[in-house]
């Protein structure tokens, strides 16, 4: 097997874990209120404190990433968000006032957003040095995708672990699996050129079919690496892209749908739909299934199209354009009581978002190489607004309504918002810098 795709498996394995440990308050947060005290709103906020440092966090990881690459930077980031993650544990172990306790859990959350904050940069220039252009959109796809596994593997087990043996095992379990990736992430992974693995052959089908094979070359594992070329009128340059801002719009719509379904949508069905914590953690993977499948699809069919002699744009925006409209089905969920026809709508909803979520296809194919990281940081760093907003405003909704409907049309507005953001973009093609 060409080692590229052992590459991609392995950060496919670390963002599936990096999900689960980021969504794992949505399965454990209705018991973690029980036992702890706290009320809707102050889950809210808690779910939105992961986004306050994530979208902080993206530019100095970013920068982090075009000076030292990929290896070590991803490494320790692995290792520091899971160090947060198994602390999660001990909260509330010691007596504390339900003020305390929410402060502290916030405060976690701050630091495990600001640690994994350099993880899907890292993954967007592991897809920009490892594979053709033609491979990448799958590649990102592959690894986008890993969000809806998590869920489907993760959310079941999380469900059953914290309904025998309590919430807090949820963080040991992922602590644990955490650190062995950290672990095995820094023994193994190496730049192209200088993997063991990596022949002679594979090197040349990706060099000529335009993977940036030299842009974490090592020179050894102790030296920094150059330091970045941005300056203020570079930055200029790039802010100055059509295609960027689109990008902007869409992956902040495109992540306010994410953020419903990993911080809300379990609560909703406990609490909006009268589920049991076991019943959510099963019924909460149908829809994560198929954004999985929605996902690798939009991938393959991207390029496909490009393989078939299609345009960059016409290959990335037309999966993207179908399942953003696909994604506003969330909006009907309002309109019934049956349980079974809600689970459906979130089951296409949510394969339409998988389908349209190309936005870190987009950005591996638009970024200059100078400030591929830079670039992806800057749009991950936009796109993760969405989690600071959506689970603020749906907690204020549904303590203020006293349902759901309202949250799940605003939800479902996002939809159309990724389409005004695919409109925007215009032509896709390569940022190339001229103030460098």
């Amino acid at each position: 097997m060409p080692t590229r795709f052992l590459v991609l498996g392995l950060i496919f394995i670390i963002t599936a874990v990096n999900y689960a440990d980021r969504s794992s308050l949505s399965i454990t947060g209705s018991t973690m209120q029980d036992e702890l005290g706290f009320d809707s709103v102050q889950l809210g906020y808690i779910f939105s404190a992961f986004s306050w440092a994530y979208v902080v966090g993206q530019l100095p990881g970013g920068i982090l990433l075009d000076r030292y690459g990929a290896r070590r930077i991803y490494a320790v980031s692995i290792a520091l968000w899971t160090l947060v993650t198994f602390s999660i544990a001990f909260v509330g172990l010691v007596s504390m006032s339900v003020l305390a306790v929410v402060s502290v859990i916030f405060g976690l959350r701050v630091l495990l957003g600001l640690f994994e904050s350099p993880a899907f940069p890292a993954n967007a220039r592991v897809a920009t040095t490892w594979f053709p252009t033609a491979e990448r959109g799958r590649a990102s796809a592959v690894f986008n995708s890993a969000q809806y596994f998590a869920t489907a593997l993760f959310a079941p087990l999380m469900g059953w672990v914290t309904s025998e043996f309590g919430w807090r095992w949820v963080f040991v379990g992922l602590g644990v699996l955490g650190f062995a990736l950290a672990l095995l992430w820094l023994r193994w992974m190496f730049p192209p050129a200088s993997h063991s693995r990596v022949t002679s052959d594979e090197l040349a089908v990706m060099r000529d079919g335009g993977a940036l094979v030299d842009l974490d070359r090592a020179t050894d594992d102790t030296s920094p690496r150059a330091r970045s070329a941005l300056s203020p009128a570079t930055i200029r340059e790039i802010f100055s892209s059509r295609a960027l801002w689109g990008v902007y719009v869409m992956q902040y719509a495109v992540n306010a749908l994410t953020y419903f379904f990993i911080t809300w949508f379990p609560v909703y069905l406990i609490q909006g739909r009268g589920l049991s914590l076991l019943e959510v953690g099963f019924v909460a993977a149908l829809p994560a299934l198929c954004g999985l499948l929605g996902g690798l699809a939009g991938g393959f069919l991207s390029d496909g199209m490009l393989r078939r002699g299609r345009s960059l744009t016409t290959a990335r925006k037309l999966p993207s354009v179908v399942g953003m409209a696909l994604a506003t089905a969330i909006a009907l969920c309002s309109l019934t009581d049956s349980t079974v026809l809600i689970v459906a709508l979130m089951t296409i909803a949510f394969f339409g978002k998988g389908l349209g979520a190309l936005g870190w296809a987009i950005t591996t194919d638009i970024a200059p190489r100078e400030a591929s990281s830079f670039v992806g940081s800057t749009m991950n760093a936009f796109g993760n607004i969405a989690g600071i907003v959506t689970p603020i405003v749906i907690g204020y909704t549904v303590q203020t309504t006293g349902s759901f409907d309202v949250a799940l049309w605003f939800v479902a507005a996002h939809g159309v918002v990724a389409l005004a953001g695919l409109a925007l973009m215009g032509t896709i093609r390569r940022i190339h810098l001229t103030t460098v």
